[in-house]
């Protein structure tokens, strides 16, 4: 069975991340964008990282500009802007395809025919809730708010 912990990522700063770092982390993984209708998300994400980050929780931000040009910079405009605007201290990996041929492995295992949540990505700030054991339990399209997880965040915590 795949889990997270199969794949691994290109950091903001350009390392490649294991993911298996996160091994034992309930995660949030969202694809993300600075010049979205969404992006005030930004803020509601931190929050939720803050609050839970000391129970084996991490937001992971993957930022994306696949969708209407929304995420044009480079990584370091992209991590100035999260840190200037909402203080983002989650970690954020380099921008990356969602769908398509060109989508990260990664976002093919997230939105794959065999899995419960098997159509593409609709738009950014679309989130994935993965368990301690590294499977998706759960996807949030786009205008689910970062606080309206916080009963599902604590129950996967609570296992």
């Amino acid at each position: 069975m795949t889990t997270l912990y199969d794949f691994s990522a290109k950091r903001a700063d350009g390392a490649e991340q294991a993911l298996s770092a996160y091994a034992g982390t309930v995660a949030l993984l969202v694809n993300t964008a600075s010049e979205c209708g969404y992006t005030r998300q930004y803020a509601g994400l931190q929050e939720l990282h803050d609050y839970f980050s000391g129970q084996g929780f991490s937001v992971l931000g993957f930022p994306c500009n696949q969708f209407g040009g929304q995420e044009p910079g480079g990584e370091e405009e992209i991590v100035a802007f999260c840190q200037g605007r909402f203080g983002v201290s989650f970690p954020l990996f380099a921008k990356l395809e969602v769908n398509g041929e060109a989508a990260h492995p990664l976002w093919r295992w997230l939105t794959q025919a065999d899995s419960d949540h098997p159509h593409p990505v609709k738009w950014n700030f679309t989130k994935f809730l993965i368990d301690g054991r590294g499977r998706v339990v759960k996807r949030y399209e786009p205008a689910v708010e970062p606080h309206e997880l916080v009963d599902d965040i604590k129950a996967l915590l609570a296992r």
